[in-house]
């Protein structure tokens, strides 16, 4: 079985072609190690539901239509009436292996039933978890310690660097991933794969800010993607590399800018979680790596009301139509503040008496 799933993801990088002669071009890069992520994650919940391990011999049986239903049927059973979109999403990328090893016509069909059944219940726009963070977002300081947070993680970073130099550095490592997150609200295939001096460059020296870049190949859309960093995080990033990082490197030669424990880069789904629940635990907002895009368009539209061009690119969506479908609902929170301004333009009151709240 290992030895078929690394054949598997080996085969991802290069062109090759369907049982039916169709022509595949090679998957990005970050694509590959979330496949892996994906499919280690499936054997897990099998197992945990009942599958005996044993069974598990191959990729074509850890795909089977059987096992998968079970295991959606499981989750979605734990979701309530509506599976969740992880659990929609599993359909289709199960789908997507099946086809990518050439199974029979059969088994594609089983599959992709079980795809177009969860497909039903796809909602368009935001979720009600998703909202349930903007308006925590939006409303209050909530986003303002989010983004305060980087300063005084980094300040107990630095009194632990000489007594505990390793939990040190992997408070510096979060410290900065959150940093670039409130900036660059990237995927976490992209965070974690991050490399000095090729995605992260500073084509005006060493004095210059950094500027974050990924070419197209490496982006889920196809869309290349450029942000430019502030002196503070470009300061931040600095000190995090020159003093924090060789700890995590143990000794190693690497240019990721998050290494992982294996010579290669952080794994985007533990580093997710080691970014979200320090978050949490320091602010009280459960907020995930990707939420960092939902919450990226909400406060940029709660300042430019309507401008989903500039969202579009902000986020590397290849169709502003994504961008109005996801985020136009917002509006309706914009328009409401804006409506209650005009309504409490007309209140009268008594002379020498204040409004609510004003002068108390």
């Amino acid at each position: 079985m290992h030895e078929e799933l690394q054949t598997h993801l080996t085969s991802l990088s290069r062109p090759r072609r369907t049982a039916d002669g169709k022509r595949l071009s090679p998957c990005k890069a970050s694509t590959i190690p979330t496949r892996r992520t994906d499919l280690i994650s499936l054997a897990k919940k099998a197992v945990r539901i009942g599958t005996p391990i044993e069974s598990i011999t191959s990729l074509s049986a850890l795909i089977d239509p059987a096992l998968v239903e079970k295991v959606i049927d499981d989750e979605w059973e734990k979701a309530g009436d509506e599976p969740k979109t992880t659990t929609i999403d599993l359909g289709k990328k199960v789908l997507a292996v099946a086809r990518s090893i050439g199974l029979d016509e059969g088994i594609l069909e089983e599959l992709a039933e079980i795809r177009a059944k969860l497909e039903k219940h796809r909602t368009e726009g935001m979720t009600p978890k998703n909202m349930k963070l903007i308006r925590q977002i939006l409303n209050g300081e909530v986003w303002e310690r989010v983004v305060n947070y980087p300063t005084l993680l980094m300040k107990q970073a630095r009194s632990l660097k000489d007594r505990a130099p390793v939990k040190a550095a992997v408070m510096a490592e979060i410290t900065v991933a959150i940093a670039i997150l409130t900036l660059a609200p990237v995927r976490a295939a992209n965070l974690a794969a991050i490399r000095l001096d090729e995605n992260l460059i500073r084509p005006g020296g060493l004095q210059s800010p950094y500027l974050l870049v990924f070419p197209r190949y490496d982006v889920k859309n196809r869309v290349d993607l450029t942000f430019e960093f502030d002196d503070y995080l470009t300061e931040l990033i600095d000190e995090y590399v020159q003093e924090y990082r060789p700890s995590l490197l143990r000794g190693a030669n690497g240019d990721w800018l998050f290494p992982g424990t294996t010579g290669g880069s952080k794994d985007p789904h533990l580093f997710g979680i080691q970014i979200t629940e320090r978050i949490q635990k320091a602010t009280g907002l459960r907020i995930t790596i990707h939420q960092f895009r939902h919450a990226a368009a909400a406060i940029y539209l709660r300042h430019h009301p309507g401008d989903y061009e500039t969202v579009r690119r902000l986020l590397g969506h290849r169709n502003i139509r994504t961008t109005v479908r996801f985020y136009c609902g917002l509006e309706t929170i914009h328009a409401s503040r804006l409506f209650g301004k005009v309504v409490r333009q007309h209140l009268r009151f008594a002379e020498g008496e204040s409004p609510p709240g004003v002068g108390r």
